[in-house]
């Protein structure tokens, strides 16, 4: 099973990436603006209107060091896991990505390869203080 992975020098502690890569609200400054709390601890990440939504699970976290997300989803998401590793200390730290146990590697993988890529330098950016928001913007409709 193929694996997209990045690694990123982020100019912040673990403790400053920890609440960005673990929580809803932490998702909506990098990643996506539409994002909710769901029944039985899940996360859903919603894009173009909602059309498509993950549903994310938290799987595993080591504070400030390690958190693992399962994914729900229709289509190539859905089995996946979101691996978010950060090391280092108050002067920094490195954070390796990991979107994991793809079937295959498609088009479409390596769409969300490219995607991910920015999404780690919003990412980067928000931690060091510099938020560029996030790549996917709300939907416009109240739903």
């Amino acid at each position: 099973m193929p694996d997209i992975k990045h690694s990123v020098e982020i100019d912040a502690s673990p403790e400053a990436v920890w609440p960005l890569i673990s929580t809803p609200e932490g998702f909506t400054k990098w990643w996506a603006a539409d994002v909710v709390t769901e029944p039985l601890g899940k996360v859903g990440v919603g894009f173009f209107n909602r059309e498509t939504v993950f549903h994310l699970r938290s799987e595993d976290e080591d504070v400030p060091h390690l958190a693992r997300w399962s994914v729900q989803a229709d289509g190539e998401w859905d089995g996946t896991n979101l691996l978010f590793e950060c090391s280092g200390d108050a002067g920094g730290c490195v954070l390796q990505f990991t979107h994991a146990d793809w079937i295959d590697e498609t088009d479409y993988f390596i769409s969300c390869n490219t995607t991910w890529g920015e999404l780690m330098y919003r990412l980067k950016a928000v931690a060091e203080g510099k938020p560029r928001g996030p790549l996917f913007l709300a939907a416009t409709v109240a739903y």
